[in-house]
């Protein structure tokens, strides 16, 4: 049997985004229409799907505060550790900054949209 490669590097659009759906799912990823939304779940150490345009091309920045949940769920898609980025955001309960970290998702990681992961849409 011929073990499949990670998800990042997956030559078979199709089946990268099954797998990336599946992956999404099974970390408990979430959505929201609003921004603070997302940000309050991100500061409370769930995963945060934020997507948005940079330089003309969708992206996703996958947010937390939960430092372990995002690197297991880098080494899940493939991508190296080192590609995941630190940066302190206010949380807007309190106006405090936090410790948080977030995956640049984009191209053929840029996740596809799925109704289950909407956590306030």
């Amino acid at each position: 049997m011929n073990e499949l490669p990670p998800i990042a590097k997956d030559p078979d659009p199709r089946r990268r985004h099954e797998r990336l759906r599946g992956l999404n799912v099974s970390h408990g990823c979430r959505e929201y229409a609003k921004r603070r939304d997302g940000m309050i779940h991100a500061m409370d150490g769930g995963l945060w799907l934020h997507r948005h345009i940079w330089k003309g091309q969708p992206l996703v920045h996958l947010v937390s505060t939960d430092h372990a949940r995002l690197v297991a769920y880098g080494e899940a898609l493939g991508m190296p550790v080192t590609h995941l980025q630190y940066k302190p955001l206010k949380d807007p309960r309190t106006e405090q900054r936090r410790e948080a970290w977030h995956w640049d998702l984009g191209g053929p990681v840029y996740p596809p949209h799925d109704e289950r992961l909407n956590g306030g849409m």
